[in-house]
């Protein structure tokens, strides 16, 4: 079929789903209206609260939020390193600016996101495997240290919480770890068991005995690459502290900055909650839900009255959301949209193809 022919039905199909569009946006109307009802009292108080916001401490939530975003680009370097791949701090950073710009901002951003940062590493001389295990490792410990701080937030305020999907998300990072560091100090046991298990499943499918094997192989040589020591560990583990810390101080300072004094656990679940709302694919960076998020748990679980949550979270928001935007657009405007970074979005990977 020609795409003369595949076009009216293509139309169609996006005229049934049309009405998504509609839903989506009256949802959204309805939210925006619901929370200008709820926060339309206090909007003068909270306006007055950020007047007087205190210049210390604002200037303290914006560099612990610098030490935050430079915490992740260091995850991000230590982890390549342990798959063979040099990369300055300066080249980590300036990708974690563009990709976080880019995943906040436009609608399915995290997909630009990875997309963005996986060609940028590939660029760098990562190979599929490593860039890819880089990406899915990064994310495994982003919510392992979500989850710790919920749990520690939840258990300073005195609430019995189950530590089941704690202990399952740590439990995923060991093994992962542990089977990284056994393949790359045992190449030869995994060639070999790898080998067992193509050869018999081209015996069920009554195929060559080889076929398929040297890809396989080619494969496993990438996982092997990657040598994961104690020391690439403990450092991995000491910056992805840095990045939760900097970004929870960051949210306590905003509240600081407004006159306010928010109780240790109450920022520690404000915080989880925002995060884990944030991941609701519903809004770009999360507009609205995530403000409200923050808004409603400041007020509830912070002792914070709802006129100083409002004027918090717009802080918090103000430097964890629109400056790191601003920044990663001027990053990527001017690291990425390059003529040579045109691979990076995909625009030409003739050369990649070539290289791979």
């Amino acid at each position: 079929m020609d795409a003369d022919q595949q076009t009216p039905s293509g139309r169609r199909s996006r005229g049934r789903f049309r009405w998504l569009r509609w839903v989506a946006a009256i949802a959204l109307l309805a939210l925006l209206t619901a929370e200008g009802i709820y926060l339309w009292p206090r909007l003068h108080e909270s306006w007055h609260a950020l007047y007087e916001t205190h210049i210390g401490w604002l200037a303290a939530s914006i560099v612990a939020q610098l030490i935050s975003m430079s915490g992740f680009a260091r995850v991000q370097k230590q982890l390549l390193s342990a798959g063979g791949v040099d990369v300055r701090q300066a080249k980590s950073l300036s990708l974690v600016y563009g990709a976080t710009a880019m995943s906040v901002t436009l609608p399915a951003g995290q997909v630009f996101a990875t997309a963005l940062t996986y060609r940028e590493t590939r660029r760098w001389g990562a190979s599929p495997i490593v860039a890819s295990w880089q990406l899915a490792y990064s994310g495994v410990i982003a919510a392992v240290g979500l989850a710790v701080v919920g749990v520690s937030g939840a258990m300073l305020a005195g609430t019995r919480v189950s530590s089941a999907g704690l202990i399952i998300s740590v439990a995923i990072l060991v093994v992962i770890s542990a089977g990284v560091r056994y393949a790359a100090s045992h190449p030869g046991s995994l060639d070999r068991l790898v080998a067992g298990i193509v050869k018999r499943l081209n015996r069920l499918r009554k195929r060559p005995a080889e076929e398929g094997l040297d890809r396989v192989q080619e494969q496993i040589s990438q996982i092997e690459s990657v040598k994961m020591r104690p020391q690439d560990s403990f450092l991995i583990l000491l910056w992805t502290t840095m990045h939760r810390v900097g970004d929870v101080a960051c949210l306590g300072f905003a509240c600081l900055a407004i006159g306010a004094d928010p109780t240790i656990s109450g920022l520690l679940l404000t915080f989880a909650f925002g995060k884990a709302v944030g991941t609701i694919p519903l809004a770009p960076g999360g507009l609205v839900i995530v403000d409200a998020t923050l808004i409603l748990s400041l007020t509830s679980t912070a002792s914070l009255t709802a006129t100083q949550s409002v004027a918090a979270a717009f802080v918090y928001r103000g430097v964890s959301f629109i400056m790191i935007a601003i920044l990663g657009w001027i990053v990527f405007a001017f690291r990425f949209r390059t003529k040579g970074a045109k691979s990076h979005l995909g625009i030409d990977v003739e050369q990649q193809r070539r290289q791979e």
